[in-house]
């Protein structure tokens, strides 16, 4: 985590890292700008969000973050990551409304989209 202005974070493996240790990815990212949460947090919100998922898992394994506020989705990409969590059950961790950690279910939603694309 690098605490400057916007913050930057990230958990687990960069979609580089994971093709090169032989990993089938497939990432999302999503415009933080967009969220209700970060919204409420600042009129001129930036950041980034973008998950690298493994295909043959169904797990997250890296996660970046960039915007006001990212620490707590460090963390919660961390849990996720370190605990293998599938995606099917991250479906079920629904995040609070309007917060920045709404940027879960757009990432989600963003990573099923492009699967059936």
């Amino acid at each position: 985590m690098t605490f400057t202005d916007p913050e930057v974070g990230s958990a687990g493996m960069t979609e580089r890292r994971a093709r090169e240790a032989g990993l089938d990815v497939a990432t999302a990212e999503y415009d933080m700008a967009a969220l209700a949460g970060t919204y409420v947090m600042r009129d001129d919100y930036l950041g980034r969000a973008k998950l690298v998922i493994d295909r043959a898992g169904g797990t997250v394994v890296g996660a970046t973050f960039v915007g006001s506020g990212v620490a707590d989705l460090v963390h919660s990409a961390t849990t996720a990551i370190v605990a293998r969590v599938p995606l099917s059950l991250l479906w079920h961790v629904v995040p609070s409304y309007p917060t920045a950690s709404e940027v879960w279910l757009r990432l989600l939603e963003t990573y099923r989209a492009q699967s059936y694309a």
